[in-house]
């Protein structure tokens, strides 16, 4: 199952569903993983820069490098029309981002927290951040509060 759903993860990502941004085109960034919320009922592609590219490779996913930048690209999940077997993405729902800066971002774990809208990332004011923040703090400290399990291990 997690085989059919990274392939279709990856075909989603090959017809462009997403935008154009100022801090690097997206789409592309190289795949570092994906997931599936079933809470959520979407679907993941877990992107990265060079910077996060060159940091998981490196197996440092307990310190993420400065200037690491995660995009969640998220779509809406949907069964396959003609294979019931196959969760495939369907309505594109949003591109958001975690960028890695300890001094900019200290009081949320030295994570920014955004979302690309109309082509450009916006960066969430304080208090959204640290709404995003609570949620990760889940992720812990030890894992630089990153859900994220790289398919680059």
């Amino acid at each position: 199952m997690k085989k059919i759903i990274l392939a279709t993860v990856l075909i989603g990502l090959s017809f462009g569903a997403v935008a154009e941004q100022p801090v690097g085109d997206y789409k592309n960034w190289r795949l570092l993983s994906v997931s599936h919320r079933t809470d959520k009922h979407t679907l993941r592609a877990i992107l990265g820069n060079d910077t996060a590219i060159e940091s998981a490779r490196a197996g440092k996913f307990n310190a993420w490098a400065e200037g690491s930048i995660l995009a969640k690209v998220k779509w809406k999940e949907s069964i396959h029309k003609n294979w019931a077997a196959a969760i495939v993405p369907d309505e594109f729902e949003a591109a958001e981002a975690m960028v890695k800066d300890s001094k900019k971002y200290a009081t949320t774990g030295g994570w920014g927290f955004g979302k690309w809208q109309e082509g450009n990332l916006v960066m969430f004011d304080e208090t959204k951040s640290k709404e995003c923040f609570a949620c990760h703090t889940a992720a812990e400290q030890k894992n630089d509060y990153v859900f994220t399990h790289s398919a680059l291990q």
